[in-house]
């Protein structure tokens, strides 16, 4: 549990614990290690989400078809997670995916969600080093039992305003998983 608020959070009724996975338990698509307006922008715009914005936890939003999880549950120090957190963090992933039961397409929002997940799913201790499908923004691999995992760069400021990920390579990657999964 946080001791401190972070800076932006200070006037905020502050949560400080880990941080639960949200949306339609009914979902298809899985998006792994949320990232603020971005997601929900493009979420919206593909049908996925009731509205572009979400700015507290009762503004309204809904997901549709979507559930939002994460590797790692809590705000590290310097934002940079370590190995035995992310080993801590892990069960919670392993519940959320043996209760959702729908999924067909996996989003992995950086290399750390995108190794994670395949860890939780227990594809990591499963495939083969060689075999298991590899990082890379808009790579698409279908897993042996049919999953479809979808890799993204991760909308953190250092690659957006870098320009490594600009808003058509990232819509690129809503549209594809929204196209995999149909309607």
């Amino acid at each position: 549990m946080a001791r401190e608020k972070k800076r932006e959070f200070r006037d905020w009724e502050y949560w400080g614990k880990p941080v639960p996975g949200f949306g339609d338990p009914r979902a298809r698509l899985l998006v792994v290690d949320s990232s603020g307006n971005w997601l929900f922008e493009a979420l919206y715009r593909y049908g996925f989400a009731s509205q572009p914005t979400a700015l507290t936890r009762d503004d309204g939003l809904e997901l549709t078809d979507c559930y939002i999880s994460a590797v790692g549950r809590c705000a590290p120090p310097g934002n940079k997670p370590t190995h035995a957190e992310l080993e801590r963090c892990r069960p919670y992933l392993e519940a959320e995916l043996r209760l959702l039961r729908r999924l067909r397409v996996v989003v992995t929002l950086g290399r750390v969600a995108h190794d994670g997940w395949l860890k939780a799913a227990g594809w990591w201790a499963t495939l083969p080093p060689r075999e298991r499908p590899a990082f890379g923004h808009g790579a698409v691999a279908t897993l042996p039992d049919g999953t479809i995992l979808l890799s993204s760069y991760h909308p953190s400021r250092q690659n957006t305003n870098t320009g490594k990920l600009t808003r058509p390579m990232w819509h690129a990657v809503f549209q594809k998983a929204r196209r995999l999964i149909g309607e």
